[in-house]
């Protein structure tokens, strides 16, 4: 008579089991805006860019246009990995290399670039 019952009692306990998981399965639907897409993808824009988030960059030079210009074809003559500009600052000309990711990623490119500009500098541009 023990074993019916425990035969009892595990059939039963298997059958509830498998009813509750079979209750359980269902569909879900997710809903979104179909602005998110679009969002997502100016966030995207403005992280490369460097307008969002913390990006670190490295300076080769600081002063008039025409110098800036030089800098930078002597730079682009040399290096094509990083991305460079100039960016103009009141009074001066900048000429900017990179949008790092940290400052290590920002240092290995700097121990390069200090071959060719010795006076580059890193820094991490304030955002505006």
């Amino acid at each position: 008579m023990n074993r019916k019952r425990k035969f009892i009692l595990t059939a039963s306990f298997l059958i509830g089991f498998v009813g509750i998981s079979v209750a359980q399965q269902g569909q879900v639907r997710i809903e979104q805006d179909e602005i998110i897409p679009e969002l997502l993808e100016k966030k995207t824009e403005m992280v490369k860019e460097g307008r969002l988030g913390d990006r670190y960059r490295i300076q080769l030079f600081s002063g008039d246009n025409n110098e800036a210009s030089k800098v930078i074809k002597e730079y682009r003559s040399l290096y094509a990995q990083w991305p460079s500009t100039i960016v103009y600052e009141t009074p001066n000309y900048k000429v900017w290399i990179g949008n790092f990711r940290n400052s290590l990623e920002a240092d290995r490119a700097l121990m390069e670039i200090k071959k060719s500009f010795p006076a580059a500098f890193r820094f991490k541009p304030e955002r505006k």
